[in-house]
């Protein structure tokens, strides 16, 4: 009987041993990982396209952004499948500290519907890159439809305990859909008023009006895009509205109009490159593939 209680005391403490060290392995990894987080110098800029616009929507842009620097910025593509499969293409430098990322989707249709999907799909893109990446912080510049995304995300994901957006940039954004009117308050709109209060009050927001025929973009109302006045202003440290005109204020061509360029490199993209992060064995995605993340909103 002796020797039958001491086998399953022995047994009990060997099952013990087997389910401790498992558990301090994960627990050393995660405060690594947090520490590495806390002390990354990576501040990349994530660019979300609006409706029927790829992961290339802002190709030539990158490259007018790279050709006026002496800082070569990398990029890095995140499609974002219907089934939450992530898809990566492109690739990130080793030190470099302010990389582009674009965050598309493969349903990328308009609609109200389609863009509460979309705020959740980004947020399952943020979550794995900052697995991946370990960053804190990251500026945004959504056009159209992507910078209402990105508005959406703040209110029902962000989560700045852990990464927090520092800038938003969004560039004819219907906050108000297609009305012309700021007295006629679309759902969409009224949903963004009603749960400002989550956006985080230390981020800076610029908005960028085009005006075509000084009333609109040629696709969205002057109206619309300064609705977002009463999503942002009084809750966010700073809240600035630009409008900007001629040839290239129509709404397809606002991105790469050379007074929105202006603004991206003089308030979204940091000038202090100095600093060097340190390489990280993973940074350097070079080949096509596919992700499925674990976490799940």
């Amino acid at each position: 009987m002796k020797n039958f209680n001491r086998s399953i005391i022995i047994a009990s403490l060997l099952v013990l041993v087997i389910l401790i060290f498992p558990t301090l392995a994960w627990s050393h990894s995660s405060i690594k990982n947090m520490e590495q987080r806390h002390n990354s110098q990576m501040s990349p800029v994530i660019w979300v396209p609006g409706s029927s616009a790829d992961q290339d929507r802002f190709d030539d842009i990158f490259k007018t952004i790279n050709t006026g620097s002496h800082v070569q910025h990398s990029v890095l593509k995140v499609e974002i499948m219907k089934n939450d499969t992530i898809k990566y293409t492109g690739s990130i430098r080793p030190n470099d500290l302010q990389p582009f990322i674009v965050v598309a989707f493969e349903d990328n249709s308009d609609g109200y519907t389609t863009i509460k999907k979309e705020s959740r799909w980004f947020n399952i893109a943020l979550q794995s890159l900052v697995k991946r990446y370990n960053f804190n912080n990251f500026k945004a510049i959504g056009h159209s439809n992507g910078g209402l995304v990105l508005s959406f995300f703040l209110e029902d994901y962000n989560n700045s305990d852990e990464v927090h957006m520092t800038k938003l940039l969004t560039m004819g954004s219907p906050f108000n859909s297609y009305e012309d009117s700021l007295s006629n308050k679309t759902v969409m709109l009224n949903d963004l008023i009603n749960d400002r209060s989550k956006i985080d009050k230390n981020l800076t927001v610029y908005s960028i009006t085009g005006t075509e025929d000084y009333s609109s973009d040629g696709t969205v109302p002057e109206a619309s895009v300064e609705a977002g006045k009463y999503v942002f202003q009084k809750q966010v440290k700073k809240y600035t509205q630009i409008t900007v005109t001629g040839t290239t204020a129509a709404h397809s061509d606002l991105p790469s109009n050379p007074e929105t360029l202006d603004i991206i490199n003089k308030n979204i993209i940091s000038k202090d490159t100095k600093k060097k992060a340190p390489p990280a064995p993973t940074l350097d995605i070079k080949h096509k593939h596919e992700v499925k993340p674990n976490t799940r909103d």
